[in-house]
């Protein structure tokens, strides 16, 4: 049953300045998790340290984000979802200071892995906040306007990177980033209204929120992820060494998959909310299907063309799910709960991130049969991102049989 505060917002378009302040909390997370990519040439230079020691600066951050997201979501419930959301913004923008003046490298590592777990609870509480402001009848644009502004920040990060550190060096893109969280968390403080009820404590049990229905929609989000990755992992490698693209035409190619998704996320929410979420999960879902079967045939026949294809099918089909799975997730979850089943969410997609860089990364190396793949020839990584999809595709058809499974099974 949900609480009197939940109900109210329920029925009312929530103001667009609360809108702007969760999506701004939502670009910020995802900015971070791809702004210091860019970086790590110039950090391996300024502390003299080798490309495996840098490159912890990305990995802490999307560690400590995928261990903190089912934690910010029960504090969120446990004691309130602005509260949290505001200690959240805090510890982001201190740890993001921290790291601009950071002195050595263990330091910034630290301070990123701060900055990680404060990202967790602004994507969390973000999208736990957007379910509870957002009217009953705009639900599914409200998690479409967050698909869009994840995928601007992830999209944003290198462009943002690169054109900050000719000007001010690596610190320059954390230097750039406190003026965002900044104002983050005047806004929160000014915009997000106060909830009249007190959150109750006796509600706050993992147990209730681990509900046998969630489970394909969390299966589903873990499948599809791992599947996008996939995408971001073997595309560059197909690419630059089997098509011999240089690297300025590759990073346009692999910049079509972004794009898409900045313009069919509101567009993908606004069909949940006329269609109904279930229709457009089954859409999305095919479409993955479809994309991942075409990066398996198409290149093969029509190289950078047809990679370039299947990605214009698959993108909108990733943001027509992300939409619906997130809106059907958390549209019956009562209040006390909505911050633990975002994290939940959160939780799965991360998982899923990991395992389409590590699982599905191994399998595209292995199905090319060379020890190097820098080494390997342009037929062997043809081959591979052949195989690597068609087990991807395998994937997505068995998310479709776990849909048609559910729609058979009494909830």
């Amino acid at each position: 049953m949900n609480s009197p505060d939940t109900t109210a917002t329920s029925q009312h378009q929530a103001p667009p300045i609360v809108t702007v302040t969760l999506a701004l909390c939502m670009l910020l997370a995802s900015l971070g998790t791809s702004i210091a990519n860019i970086a790590l040439p110039n950090l391996a230079t300024a502390f003299a340290a080798p490309f495996a020691a840098v490159q912890a600066v990305v990995v802490v951050y999307l560690t400590t984000l995928t261990m903190a997201v089912l934690m910010a979501g029960r504090v969120g419930d446990r004691f309130g979802l602005r509260a949290m959301l505001r200690l959240g913004l805090t510890l982001f923008a201190a740890a993001t200071a921290l790291c601009a003046v950071a002195p050595t490298l263990e330091f910034l590592v630290v301070a990123r892995g701060l900055q990680g777990v404060g990202a967790a609870f602004l994507m969390t509480l973000a999208m736990a906040l957007m379910r509870q402001t957002a009217g009953t009848a705009r639900i599914g644009r409200a998690m479409g306007l967050l698909g869009t502004v994840s995928a601007v920040g992830t999209a944003l990060g290198p462009t943002l990177g690169g054109l900050v550190i000719p000007l001010a060096g690596w610190r320059g893109i954390f230097w750039a980033q406190l003026p965002l969280a900044g104002l983050a968390l005047v806004l929160a403080f000014i915009a997000l209204p106060h909830a009249p009820t007190r959150p109750d404590p006796t509600a706050q049990r993992l147990r209730s929120a681990l509900d046998w229905a969630l489970l394909p929609n969390l299966t589903l989000n873990f499948l599809v992820a791992a599947v996008m990755m996939t995408t971001l992992v073997v595309g560059p490698f197909y690419l630059g060494l089997s098509l011999g693209l240089p690297a300025e035409q590759v990073g346009l190619v692999m910049a079509i998959g972004p794009g898409i998704s900045i313009a069919a996320g509101v567009p993908a929410g606004r069909l949940v909310d006329a269609r109904g979420a279930t229709a457009v999960l089954w859409s999305g879902q095919s479409l993955i299907l479809a994309g991942a079967l075409l990066l398996a045939v198409l290149p093969g026949f029509m190289g950078m063309w047809g990679y370039a294809l299947a990605i214009a099918v698959l993108t909108p089909g990733y943001q027509l799910f992300q939409a619906a799975n997130n809106t059907a997730t958390l549209a019956d979850v009562a209040g006390p709960m909505r911050g633990t089943v975002s994290g939940l969410l959160g939780l799965s997609r991360n998982l899923g991130l990991v395992a389409g860089a590590a699982a599905m990364g191994a399998i595209f190396a292995q199905a090319t049969g060379a020890a190097d793949l820098a080494q390997a020839g342009p037929e062997a990584i043809a081959r591979g991102m052949q195989l690597t999809f068609l087990i991807a595709a395998a994937l997505m058809l068995g998310g479709l049989a776990m849909l048609a499974w559910r729609a058979q099974s009494p909830r």
